[in-house]
């Protein structure tokens, strides 16, 4: 088929990417590990399974692109992918990358140099994701469960964005083949306004009425926090060590590219909170011994 290739189909951006582009009559291969046996156009991708990318490139134009999940070096099997990618003549491909640069994590910004060297193909640099403090993720568990959010990151703000608003971002490069992006193979994508946790802290709790406090933890105790989420210890470190970069203040860039490639701005933290208010607003425990990471993709900003 003709069509764009949705890697991570089934995550917080591919989801509504495939809505957005399938909205617009443009035929959507949705790749995930587990593929849903209803829809005819999914299929299985798993980056540990080199057969399935083969499978998943063949007949597309377009590639959205989410990279291995919770990895400092995505190369060795990203980079594979973006030459099968050529070599089936792919003419876009939009990848999902972050504003957050990992510490000691050079693959990452490999990853993305090979995709702006090739014409026609985008980096999207996106800043952290509103959904991080929904019950999905460690951070928005915490807030559900204890009312609290703990960070390293002390008074230091990010862009945080709505995955939605980058779908959009992705829907409208990736909707027509032949529009041509320009010079710019390289978007920072973030909200209208950067916050601290102290100020998303603030807002959640006036639109909901759930009270939500800040506690202030050292990187090594994030990074513990990160493990007994299951993530693996090496990738739980370089996230936790993010926070030092935006408790020095290099994370809380704002950018207008969601309102340039899409003609609407970005959705401000506010509008969200109120979107999921009830969601905070009650306690549900999980059951004993579940793991937020296990089987899950990690996004590139899940900082």
């Amino acid at each position: 088929m003709t069509g764009v290739l949705v890697t991570g189909g089934t995550g917080k951006t591919g989801t509504a990417l495939v809505e957005l582009l399938r909205g617009n009559g443009v035929p959507v291969r949705v790749a995930s590990r587990n593929p849903s046996a209803g829809d005819p156009d999914a299929v299985r991708f798993d980056w540990d399974d080199p057969a399935t990318h083969s499978a998943a490139l063949r007949g597309v134009d377009r590639v959205f692109l989410v990279p291995p999940p919770a990895s400092v070096d995505p190369m060795p099997l990203a980079g594979p992918f973006l030459a099968e990618a050529q070599r089936f003549g792919v003419r876009r491909l939009v990848l999902l990358g972050s504003a957050v640069v990992l510490p000691d994590a050079p693959g990452a910004l490999e990853l993305a140099a090979r995709v702006r060297a090739r014409p026609g193909w985008v980096v999207l640099r996106a800043s952290g994701f509103m959904q991080n403090f929904l019950d999905s993720h460690p951070l928005g568990e915490r807030i559900r469960r204890h009312g609290e959010i703990r960070t390293a990151a002390g008074d230091g703000r990010v862009g945080w964005i709505d995955a939605r608003d980058i779908a959009a971002v992705a829907s409208a490069l990736l909707a027509d083949p032949g529009i041509d992006p320009g010079d710019r193979r390289d978007h920072l994508l973030t909200g209208p306004k950067a916050l601290s946790y102290q100020g998303t802290a603030a807002i959640i709790t006036a639109c909901t009425g759930r009270p939500v406090r800040v506690v202030h933890i050292g990187v090594e105790e994030q990074a513990a926090n990160y493990r007994s989420a299951g993530m693996p210890a090496e990738f739980a470190a370089a996230l936790a060590a993010v926070e030092d970069s935006i408790r020095a203040g290099r994370e809380g860039q704002v950018s207008t590219a969601v309102l340039d490639l899409t003609g609407r701005p970005p959705r401000p933290f506010a509008e969200f909170v109120r979107e999921h208010a009830p969601g905070w607003a009650r306690v549900e425990d999980r059951p004993r011994g579940s793991h937020w990471f296990k089987g899950r993709s990690v996004p590139p900003s899940s900082a």
